[in-house]
């Protein structure tokens, strides 16, 4: 392959920052870089969580200077304090985007799409964790798919749903059909992206890419990403997911510049850098 690998998902997860480390874990698997997202914030986990002073000083430790390969998302939850000044103060501070999982809340609830408008205001895009919630809680209906449909009238947003919102894979492509036909009929409307980190199980994997790349236009929709810890990236996973989607992708006859889209091009678009950014 003639472009670079990117992990558009890597948890940071309470880990003492060690970005050359987890470089040198990434590149022994063929991944040159990625989004970490920071700890979660106190109000989605009491006892795990982070204040925002410490969730953005882990963020800069863990990518300060490796602007063209580490790219920070900050987690945030619409009940802190303050929340849409932090936003804006992340914004400033340089953060990539923001990390959302609705973990007792809905999306279209209107302190979550006040924050999805501010986010567009300040062209920053937001990753959602989307489908099953493996929290020990009842708390995967908050992440059915077809809630993202609220955003549609939210100018200039861009935002994706990860895990393709496994189980409901089906739901997940259709909502982006939805979105991508506004789009094309000319409205104003957010724009969708999908996430492919698992999520789906090996044996859903074909079925998922298979109608990911036979149904709509994705090219440039889709991301790569692994779920990985930053604090022991998982180079055996990633390299092996990369391998069997490779032999997936070599049967449905998805060529190399789709390809390329899938593992570098969508996530340079979703964060705003451009099409030639992170190139080989």
């Amino acid at each position: 392959m003639d472009y670079r690998v990117f992990d558009c998902h890597v948890h940071a997860w309470n880990a003492r920052p060690d970005p050359e480390a987890l470089l040198s874990s990434m590149e022994s698997a063929g991944v040159y870089g990625g989004c970490v997202l920071s700890d979660c914030p106190l109000e989605y986990d009491p006892e795990a969580g982070a204040s925002f002073e410490d969730r953005m000083d882990g963020l800069a430790k863990w990518t300060e200077g490796r602007a063209d390969r580490l790219f920070p998302l900050l987690w945030i939850h619409p009940d802190e304090p303050r929340i849409a000044e932090k936003m804006t103060a992340a914004a400033r501070a340089g953060v990539f985007g923001f990390k959302i999982i609705c973990n007792d809340f809905y999306v279209y609830e209107e302190k979550s799409l006040s924050l999805m408008r501010l986010a567009a205001e300040l062209g920053k895009p937001v990753l959602f964790h989307t489908g099953i919630l493996w929290d020990g809680r009842v708390s995967s209906d908050y992440n059915r798919p077809l809630n993202w449909e609220a955003l549609l009238p939210i100018k200039g947003l861009r935002f994706c749903l990860a895990h393709c919102s496994w189980p409901w894979i089906d739901e997940c492509i259709a909502l982006y059909g939805k979105f991508l036909a506004a789009r094309r009929s000319g409205r104003d409307t957010a724009e969708m992206f999908l996430d492919v980190t698992p999520g789906t199980p090996e044996i859903y994997r074909r079925d998922l890419m298979s109608k990911l790349f036979g149904i709509y236009d994705v090219d440039g929709h889709v991301m790569f990403g692994t779920d990985s810890p930053a604090g022991d990236y998982q180079r055996e996973y990633a390299a092996g997911l990369i391998r069997s989607d490779g032999e997936i992708l070599d049967g449905l006859g998805v060529g190399e510049s789709r390809r390329e889209e899938l593992y570098r091009g969508a996530l340079m678009r979703f964060l705003g850098l451009g099409s030639h950014a992170g190139g080989a």
